[in-house]
């Protein structure tokens, strides 16, 4: 038994018609829109839903808005469901509303789970051609113009005890640690066996309560790429990328959110067993970011954002001195 991923994620934010445009441009689906909540699904089904900060009901953010309120867990079972119940029951801020449960976890975020609702797929993606293997054969590499997000992979929150915080996510919903910066960070996945990490609780050296990022799985290094040009294109801030991490070799591009802090498009990111041992890290530039490129890239020019636009004319057409 063991949690699946994430089925659902809401925001509270002030800004909904900002945040309404964001997440289109984003390449998420709206399917439902009121006066104080909007639904988006990704092409999995997972949810994202942006609700006014002044909706009824909405469960306490640990930062103010525009942050993160609530992330609902999937599970595969009624039997799962049950389970965790036994295992949270007793802990702050229980919850049982219809076919969902859930709590408050240490840092103070709502956590419940649910019977997943994320439907199975089976996507086209690029394969890659290396010296040793030969898989794409008379086919070229796709380009993407948007990208399309798959699903909420991860997401990432500083904690103000990380000791406390990971305990609850290993003791009651079966966590494993993938990675972890000593007394600083923890790379969480949900099961033995799946992608590196489907939570990152980072303790700052001030420690702080807060969100740092939600991240969206998309199919390919070149969706990656052909997102964050459409982001571009349409105005939105890059933060940091393109770009690798080196911890769990995924390619990145980050966004400034209206929702909150920063939202991820990644992909190629490690698949683990449980004969993984985790790692230490020491934090730095180089242990966050292989390479990166700081503000990204110009969707118009397809060169580094406030760089020279191409002239048409070949590298080497230049007279010699």
């Amino acid at each position: 038994m063991s949690v699946l991923g994430i089925d659902e994620i809401t925001f509270g934010a002030a800004d909904l018609a900002k945040c309404r445009q964001f997440f289109l441009d984003w390449g998420l689906n709206l399917v439902s829109e009121a006066a104080q909540e909007l639904v988006f699904e990704s092409l999995n089904g997972c949810r994202v839903v942006v609700a006014h900060s002044d909706k009824p009901g909405l469960p306490a953010g640990v930062e103010p808005d525009p942050t993160l309120r609530e992330v609902v867990w999937g599970v595969a079972s009624p039997a799962d469901l049950a389970l965790y119940r036994s295992r949270i029951a007793d802990r702050p801020g229980f919850v049982e509303a219809g076919e969902r449960i859930g709590c408050t976890d240490p840092n103070g975020l709502a956590v419940r789970l649910q019977l997943s609702q994320k439907r199975a797929l089976q996507l086209d993606c690029a394969k890659t051609n290396t010296w040793s293997e030969r898989p794409r054969v008379n086919q070229p590499s796709p380009a993407y113009e948007r990208a399309r997000p798959v699903e909420v992979g991860h997401v990432v929150f500083f904690v103000t005890d990380l000791a406390a915080t990971s305990a609850f996510y290993q003791d009651c919903l079966g966590f494993v640690v993938s990675d972890r910066y000593p007394e600083r960070g923890a790379f969480m996945r949900c099961a033995p066996e799946g992608g590196h990490h489907d939570l990152f609780l980072l303790q700052p050296p001030e420690p702080r309560r807060g969100l740092n990022h939600v991240a969206f799985t998309v199919r390919d290094v070149h969706e990656v790429f052909g997102g964050g040009m459409h982001m571009s294109r349409c105005g939105w801030d890059t933060e940091l990328g393109p770009g690798r991490h080196p911890i769990s070799s995924a390619i990145f591009w980050y966004f400034v959110s209206p929702a909150g802090a920063l939202v991820e498009y990644y992909t190629d990111e490690d698949e683990l067993t449980a004969d993984w041992q985790p790692r230490e890290f020491t934090p730095g530039p180089t242990v966050f970011a292989e390479w990166a490129i700081k503000g990204g890239i110009d969707g118009h020019t397809r060169r580094q954002k406030n760089a020279e636009a191409p002239s048409g004319r070949f590298m080497t057409d230049k007279p010699k001195a």
